[in-house]
């Protein structure tokens, strides 16, 4: 997988700079699984606290973990959280293995996120959900992840 990839946005990733061959990448795999379970976690406890602001914000990063947990199973690094969206796209929505909604819900969460750490706009529904579709992505991508690692032993 992720060898041979026809996508017009990943090549110019690649291209840019912006994704890149990462040879310790698969390594790291399990760390950005780590991280991205604890950040779900603590969006979670601060959706249960009422801090709608940081459930977002922290449900984005659990989603951009495990996203960095996928692409790093395939061998890059992303330089950009865009070229991350793309690789995820590429590499495993157009292989079959993961529902371009999950993509959707991750380019959602990167707006959702940015306003509310720039602009301090959020909304308790909008974090809600986020958390959930951060939890639906993680689980997905274990999901994933080990059926990769089946395929490789």
């Amino acid at each position: 997988m992720g060898k041979g990839i026809k996508n017009k946005d990943f090549e110019d990733c690649l291209k840019r700079q912006k994704l890149v061959k990462f040879t310790t990448a698969k390594k790291l795999t399990q760390k950005e699984l780590k991280t991205a379970k604890e950040d779900l976690k603590t969006a979670r406890e601060s959706l249960r606290r009422g801090q709608d602001k940081w459930a977002t914000i922290q449900a984005y990063y659990a989603m951009f973990h495990t996203a960095r947990a996928l692409l790093y199973s395939e061998g890059y690094r992303e330089k950009s959280h865009y070229c991350l969206i793309v690789a995820m796209r590429a590499v495993f929505v157009e292989q079959g293995m993961l529902d371009v909604q999950l993509v959707e819900a991750f380019q959602t969460a990167k707006v959702l996120r940015e306003n509310a750490d720039y602009e301090n706009e959020f909304s308790r529904a909008s974090a809600r959900e986020l958390v959930d579709k951060a939890g639906k992505f993680l689980a997905s991508a274990q999901e994933i992840l080990g059926n990769l690692h089946e395929w490789s032993e």
